[in-house]
């Protein structure tokens, strides 16, 4: 199990004070929904990797829906949700004077987070598509939170004309596709490619300045 996850179910958990048995079963539906998806993970693996029976984990969690949502709801609400957010306060709250500085920060914050949470944002990215509950939350939780504050910071940069003129809202959302499509290519879909992630920054700024950026 990872050291990483356990000090997650401790954060999560404590204050419902979970049987050891309960703490096993999330810490081991944590690493397998991780590993292979949920939709790709059974009970009895789970309950095999925990070292309890199957049996005990429906005695806790009716379904397996129940057990993911038993994790994914607390991780977006104490962990994913803030740190995410506050996080990328250190990069929003600075001054940039090029597009191209602001960007590079982003990609670097959001490259850390998802390096220290990655088996949790991994559970995330994979179910987001297909539980309408976390989908909302995650709009609630993250999306509103940061997507005004990024519009804002864009249309700061279309006035000093580094950016094309087009709705604020259009330039974010193709930037932040953009960023996290790198990000995701990098640590979910192809995390054992050879990686140059300093140059694989640099091109995607370049990517996204060539058709954002506005030309002399």
């Amino acid at each position: 199990m990872f050291e990483q996850e356990e000090m997650l179910i401790q954060q999560l958990f404590d204050e419902e004070k979970l049987t050891e048995k309960q703490g096993k079963i999330l810490l081991a539906a944590i690493e397998s929904f991780s590993e292979k998806g949920y939709a790709s993970t059974s009970t009895s693996e789970i309950a095999k990797k925990a070292g309890v029976a199957e049996g005990t984990i429906f005695r806790h969690y009716k379904t397996k829906k129940d057990l993911l949502m038993a994790i994914v709801t607390p991780i977006m609400a104490k962990v994913i949700g803030p740190y995410i957010v506050n996080d990328f306060d250190k990069v929003l709250n600075q001054q940039y004077d090029r597009i191209e500085d602001f960007l590079r920060a982003a990609i670097d914050n959001r490259r850390n987070v998802i390096k220290k949470l990655l088996p949790v944002v991994k559970i995330m990215l994979q179910e987001i598509p297909f539980q309408p509950e976390l989908r909302e939350q995650f709009i609630d939780l993250i999306a509103k939170n940061l997507f005004g504050r990024v519009s804002n910071i864009i249309e700061d940069y279309q006035k000093k004309g580094q950016i094309i003129d087009i709705p604020p809202a259009s330039v974010a959302r193709l930037m932040i596709t953009s960023v996290m499509g790198y990000l995701f290519s990098r640590y979910i879909l192809f995390p054992d490619a050879l990686w140059d992630d300093e140059l694989e920054t640099e091109r995607t700024i370049q990517f996204i300045m060539n058709g954002l950026g506005k030309r002399e």
